[in-house]
């Protein structure tokens, strides 16, 4: 299968198979809900529609794959071993797309939160293209591979890189996603700022989950922008999450603001618990030293747009790491 066969089997991907009307994805996300409760409809809506218009869009992906001149010549049949993160929906499917795209063999291990929708785009590709069976292989145990690309935890990562560090790789840790604010945010950039945020619950390495502040900042319009989430509240699992953060501030006596379903609170770590968001304060004449090492995103005025860290291109690489750069040069 050529490049330009490979292309084209994406577009149909995203015009036949992942349009909304079709009944088979409809029942997928039935399904995919039911196995993980964080995967509401409209987060799974969400995700679909940018990997339909983004990732699977013609001129999108020509003009990718137009930047690696190398895939046409680049050794193709290798096996690529995929550890697939599950946190939001299709997550592990740039990945994917990368590997068969670059021409070779990807053999994936799914994971236990994202099976439904994974095996439901994979079976789409094996009804475009039955070849398609032979280049995806699903096991739970990847062995003898030439190279793996692998997304975890911290700890996941250690254990990774025992297993993998002999092979070329990508191993990717814990990230989140920070905002600078400067106080002169409109309205309209507060509201996006809360997708950042709060789209997916706050779980993606792309979330927003804290934000650096001018002293004095005034909190009320961004907490009535964050409003708009309360709603996540009447899902069982969020309110477990909200209720405990809740009781752990008020037994510490620790300061906090509550839009009535999400929690800000003054804390240096980067990492917040589901229902919360931390905030740190920065003197205006001095810009703030952020460890960059733990972050994906820094989204603000200077930075990523506000509302755009849910809608990556295909070039906007987790960690910055060029996957497909990488894909074509294992020999």
């Amino acid at each position: 299968m050529n490049l330009q066969a490979r292309l084209e089997h994406f577009f149909t991907l995203g015009e036949v198979f992942l349009n909304p009307k079709n009944q088979s994805l409809q029942k997928a996300q039935q399904m995919a809900f039911q196995q993980n409760a964080w995967f509401l409809p409209e987060f799974q809506e969400y995700a679909i529609h940018q990997i339909r218009d983004t990732y699977l869009n013609a001129t999108a992906l020509e003009n990718w794959v137009h930047q690696y001149p190398q895939l046409s010549m680049a050794p193709t049949g290798k096996k690529i071993g995929i550890v697939m993160a599950g946190n939001i929906p299709l997550v592990g499917f740039h990945d994917l797309l990368s590997t068969l795209i670059a021409g070779h063999t990807a053999v994936v291990k799914l994971s236990s939160k994202d099976t439904v929708l994974m095996q439901w785009v994979i079976e789409a590709l094996n009804k475009i293209n039955p070849a398609f069976t032979n280049l995806i292989i699903q096991q739970e145990q990847l062995k003898n591979c030439d190279a793996y690309i692998a997304t975890g935890s911290n700890n996941t990562s250690s254990y990774f890189e025992q297993y993998f560090g002999k092979y070329p790789h990508i191993i990717r840790k814990n990230k989140t996603s920070i905002a600078l604010l400067d106080g002169q945010e409109t309205q309209a950039q507060l509201e996006l700022l809360a997708d950042d945020m709060m789209l997916y619950f706050g779980r993606g390495c792309r979330n927003v989950t804290q934000i650096y502040v001018p002293e004095n900042y005034d909190f009320i319009p961004l907490l009535e922008a964050m409003k708009k989430y309360n709603y996540l509240k009447e899902e069982h699992k969020y309110k477990s999450n909200y209720d405990y953060q809740l009781a752990l501030l008020m037994m510490n006596r620790q300061f906090y603001m509550d839009t009535g379903g999400i929690l800000l609170t003054e804390n240096p770590s980067p990492f917040a618990a589901i229902s919360e968001i931390h905030y740190q304060f920065y003197k205006p004449e001095s810009i703030p030293n952020i460890d960059r090492s733990e972050i994906q995103c820094i989204v603000g005025k200077t930075g990523i747009p506000f509302g755009i860290t849910q809608k990556p291109g295909l070039l906007d690489y987790a960690d910055g790491v060029d996957t497909l750069e990488f894909l074509s040069k294992i020999d």
